[in-house]
């Protein structure tokens, strides 16, 4: 039996979360989430130059 505590000392994990909270994180990280907005990859300025 894995105890997750020990990861989260390790640095496995970043948190435990009991059951009960599961819900109300799950709502705070989506409504963070919300806004965020997607940065695309900018297109290479300059190709390889052959020598």
């Amino acid at each position: 039996m894995a105890i997750p505590w020990i990861a989260a000392e390790r640095g496995f994990i970043d948190a435990v979360i009991d059951p009960h909270e599961t819900r109300l994180l799950l709502r705070k990280s989506m409504h963070l989430l919300r806004d965020k907005q997607l940065w695309w990859r900018v297109g290479r300025k300059h190709g390889l130059i052959p020598v």
